[in-house]
């Protein structure tokens, strides 16, 4: 989690360690597609792992994808599709945004990413991704000679 907020209360994914979308937030002047572009998603550290959830409203779980690409960056995308304009048709407002989105986040080096699960409900797409637990160091008494 990044520690440092922005300037107007977003964070900035730029000075995030563990987040690979740098351009997540810059989204076009006039760009339909950048709402749905720009998908949010929460990141919580837990202490059985880490929980990552989406909203994706109106999407089915076949057009979402979740996987993990060199062995510790978990890849989160999908695209929803515009409706088709029948000729028939008039449209008085299209607020509904559309399109592709893809986000990226580093895994730290105690994910278990064999063990990733991911589940969606209600247009939110929540995926676990368990964690290694970490040993504490021992503490050695040295004798000291003399």
């Amino acid at each position: 989690m990044s520690l440092i907020p922005s300037v107007f209360g977003r964070r900035s994914s730029a000075f995030d360690p563990f987040s690979l979308d740098v351009w997540g937030d810059w989204q076009l002047a006039g760009n339909e597609t950048s709402q749905f572009a720009a998908t949010r998603i929460d990141w919580k550290e837990t202490p059985e792992g880490h929980v990552f959830k989406a909203d994706v409203p109106g999407l089915k779980k076949e057009e979402v994808k979740v996987e993990v690409e060199e062995g510790n960056v978990l890849q989160i995308s999908g695209e929803r599709r515009s409706e088709k304009e029948e000729k028939n048709d008039t449209w008085h407002r299209m607020e509904r945004s559309s399109g592709k989105f893809l986000r990226r986040f580093r895994l730290p080096e105690n994910a278990k990413v064999d063990q990733i699960k991911a589940s969606m409900e209600n247009g939110v797409l929540t995926v676990t991704v368990p964690k290694e637990e970490v040993k504490k160091a021992e503490t050695k008494s040295i004798d000291i000679s003399g």
